[in-house]
């Protein structure tokens, strides 16, 4: 059951349509969603457990828009190569994940997640040896356990080596086996109720690992299950260049062409992009997780985030795969999407404001759920992020928001999701951090030895 819970004496940062802040506010949560929000003392609820949150600053919980789980427990692999050195080198070592190194690694990533401040995550899981068991599924348990609100896509890869494509052979699915799990991923768990905590997406790895045949009909699966679209998209120059030179095209004018354009689309990275290819992102909708931290940790590039907001184009951050940003911190992806703005564009290119609006309702737009999550407005789901900002690293920073984007990670006080605690004065509340720590290193050392990988 959700408790009533009312926030009182914080710096709220509501991220609402009008982006309202107040200085001393409270939130009051009752049945899971914010009933109330403003400034000044907090009112009376019966039986509410009151949180005094005065030298914190309360935001909406942050969301995660781009992510592999699995890779968790195969963190610390080729940390010095390209992309598509890190891949090959990563590829057979995540032919042999099964589902308790799956769930093992999804349960500890979501835990650390929830520690930085996320409330929502996806998931793109695309690599399902034969016999793997059921991977899904574990993850979605693994999210159940932590308390976090879902949405994991069904991935998937058909064009091998021997085709063309970069994954090896036997790591690829056929396609009518792809399209006959990927249905019954979102018959089994898809709910897409308002109080919904799982969604299901449809995710085609990538145009170097995936045939235009299978782009084609997942698109028209998803469309038909009326669920959202996800796959890589310009990534790498090599990526491009691949593209250019097998389709004739670049990767946006490309996936136009098969149907992946859309409100209901969204890429992961999208860092190599012409005006044109954003101009037509932003006709249509089609969104971006920025990834800044695994883009620079593969030396990918940095994506144009100013210029891809100015257009219109809807922009969520995501952590990525934690085997190329073992940091696994979503806070750190909103300070970075900054940095890394700014470094490319100048001050104003992106504002402190501005990197926790991506990293929250943005990233709810990016997902299709912000009707439901992203911001602090009355009849949302209470998804809410209590930060400590008066401990030694925050205390005399002016500015509350920039004390969170630009300072140290702080002191999590509370996460609440649905009105549930998750993270309570910095502990996990459902499962034990210890025991996360133990199992996902045990199931590492198991993986690898499978893989032949020497530690």
């Amino acid at each position: 059951m959700s408790e009533r819970v009312v926030i009182s004496g914080g710096t709220v940062v509501t991220m609402d349509g009008g982006r309202s802040e107040y200085a001393d506010g409270y939130v009051v949560v009752e049945d899971g969603r914010v009933s109330s929000v403003g400034s000044g003392p907090a009112p009376h609820v019966e039986g509410a457990r009151v949180v005094d949150a005065r030298g914190c600053v309360v935001t909406p919980g942050l969301v995660n828009t781009h992510h592999h789980l699995y890779q968790w427990v195969t963190r610390g692999l080729a940390v010095d190569a390209t992309l598509f050195e890190w891949l090959t080198t990563l590829y057979p070592v995540w032919g042999c994940i099964d589902e308790e190194s799956v769930s093992a690694a999804a349960t500890a990533g979501l835990g650390w997640l929830a520690k930085t401040g996320c409330t929502t995550s996806m998931d793109h899981h695309y690599v399902f040896p034969a016999d793997g068991g059921d991977l899904l599924a574990a993850e979605i348990e693994g999210a159940r356990a932590v308390g976090l609100r879902f949405m994991p896509t069904r991935g998937s890869m058909d064009l091998g080596r021997s085709q063309g494509g970069l994954p090896p052979d036997h790591v690829v699915e056929e396609i009518d086996t792809i399209l006959a799990a990927t249905t019954d991923a979102v018959d089994r768990f898809h709910d897409a109720s308002p109080d919904s905590m799982l969604r299901i997406g449809v995710a085609p790895c990538s145009p170097f690992s995936v045939t235009d045949t299978l782009l084609k009909e997942a698109a028209v699966l998803a469309r038909d299950k009326g669920v959202r679209l996800h796959t890589h998209l310009a990534e790498t120059m090599d990526e491009d260049a691949f593209c250019r030179e097998r389709f004739g095209c670049g990767p946006v004018d490309y996936m136009e062409s098969l149907g992946w354009l859309g409100s209901d689309v969204w890429f992961g990275h999208g860092i190599h992009l012409d005006d044109a290819a954003i101009a037509s992102m932003a006709a249509t909708g089609t969104g971006v997780a920025h990834c800044p931290s695994s883009n620079a940790r593969l030396g990918a590039g940095i994506a144009r985030v100013r210029d891809l907001r100015d257009a219109g184009v809807p922009v969520g951050l995501g952590v990525d795969g934690a085997a190329s940003n073992e940091a696994n911190s979503l806070l750190e992806e909103a300070r970075h999407a900054l940095l890394f703005a700014r470094a490319r564009g100048g001050p104003q290119a992106l504002s402190v404001r501005d990197a926790l609006e991506v990293a929250t309702i943005g990233g709810a737009r990016v997902l299709g759920w912000d009707d439901q999550i992203g911001s602090l407005e009355p009849g949302k789901q209470a998804d809410v992020a209590v930060w400590r900002l008066d401990t030694l690293p925050h205390v005399d920073i002016v500015d509350p928001v920039a004390g969170l984007v630009l300072g140290d990670r702080p002191p999590l006080e509370l996460l609440l999701v649905g009105g549930r605690p998750v993270v309570d004065r910095g502990v996990l509340v459902n499962v034990d951090e210890d025991a996360l720590a133990h199992r996902s290193a045990a199931a590492s050392r198991a993986l690898l030895t499978r893989a032949g990988v020497t530690r």
